[in-house]
């Protein structure tokens, strides 16, 4: 009884992920404010554990919060536990049927999703007994739902470098982009491509600096040992950083994707020298592409886009 109550202790499904929480922030408040609870009831939580393992998990050194051995040990053991549960649950699915249930669809909130959405109409209209579910997420927490098996299918940005374990994932491209220069300098307007030089004194409009453009841009100019423009304001979405841009003299920097589906008259726009380019690509876990909705769901999106390709279909959107 005893060992089984231990047992019990260590595998609480609250308790790791807390643990897991704690660990990847290494700081008491910000975990407590991400789970939603006090600070005392993680630190409580936290101490169980440790009492159940017989071993400190975490060590303070000055202000900083540290994994001790045996917490090394148990994130490692934490994350081939909930890797063991996750392959369960594909092997599970794919037993299931190809023409019902549900396919859950994180997207980085900065893609333009124009197409998309006409895409996801089409499918419903074919496949209406499939439940497709589409969440606009940050990167990270399009990643850390896809770490987690709380979603089917990313879509994002791709090569992105904060990302380690590919090991588990594949990936199917969707639309080859790049960033342009939006401005109101008439002097730049006739140019073929603006220089990163040429930018660096800009007050830009921009996504939060833990988006995959914002941080792509930045290190950009880090390799061309430029300094990065001034940032003035934040937006999580593209149509917010365009109309700030449109009633200011800020500037701003988006994807070619977003520029191609909507009249921007307010702004010139040009390409950067040198060109700054990324792909819009699914990503998955390996086993996701055996499950048969998924499959289905993927191979009618290729079928859509053999139809009309991606670019075509966002320049007959245009928005004004």
């Amino acid at each position: 009884m005893k060992v089984k109550n231990r047992q019990e202790r260590i595998l609480s499904s609250k308790t790791l992920t807390y643990f897991l929480q704690l660990a990847d922030t290494m700081n008491y408040t910000q975990a407590a404010q991400i789970l939603g609870i006090t600070q005392p009831a993680l630190t409580q939580q936290i101490k169980k554990l440790e009492h159940a393992v017989d071993a400190p998990l975490f060590y303070s050194v000055g202000k900083k919060l540290r994994l001790s051995k045996a917490g090394i040990i148990m994130l490692e053991t934490t994350h081939q536990i909930y890797e063991l549960l996750n392959q369960a649950n594909d092997k599970i699915q794919q037993t299931t049927s190809a023409e019902i249930g549900q396919i859950n669809i994180g997207v980085m909130s900065s893609i333009e999703d124009s197409v998309l959405n006409d895409f996801m109409v089409r499918y419903y209209s074919d496949t209406p007994e499939i439940s497709v579910n589409l969440n606009m997420l940050t990167r990270k927490e399009v990643w850390d739902r896809l770490e987690n098996n709380e979603i089917d299918l990313g879509i994002m940005y791709l090569p992105d470098d904060s990302i380690k374990n590919w090991n588990m994932y594949e990936t199917s491209p969707i639309y080859s982009d790049e960033l342009y220069y939006l401005h109101h300098d008439p002097h730049l307007a006739d140019k073929k491509k603006i220089k990163l030089i040429e930018i660096d004194k800009s007050n830009l409009v921009m996504f939060p600096e833990d988006y995959y453009i914002t941080r792509k841009l930045r290190r950009v100019f880090r390799d061309s040992m430029i300094d990065f423009p001034k940032i003035v304001s934040r937006f999580s979405r593209p149509r917010q950083i365009y109309q700030f841009c449109s009633q200011s003299n800020a500037n701003t920097i988006l994807s070619k994707a977003y520029l191609l589906s909507h009249n921007l008259p307010k702004m010139y726009i040009n390409p950067i020298d040198p060109s700054i380019k990324f792909n819009l690509s699914f990503i998955y876990r390996k086993d996701k592409k055996r499950v048969p909705r998924i499959e289905k769901f993927l191979n009618f999106f290729y079928k859509f886009l053999d139809e009309k390709d991606y670019e075509t279909r966002l320049k007959e959107k245009v928005i004004k």
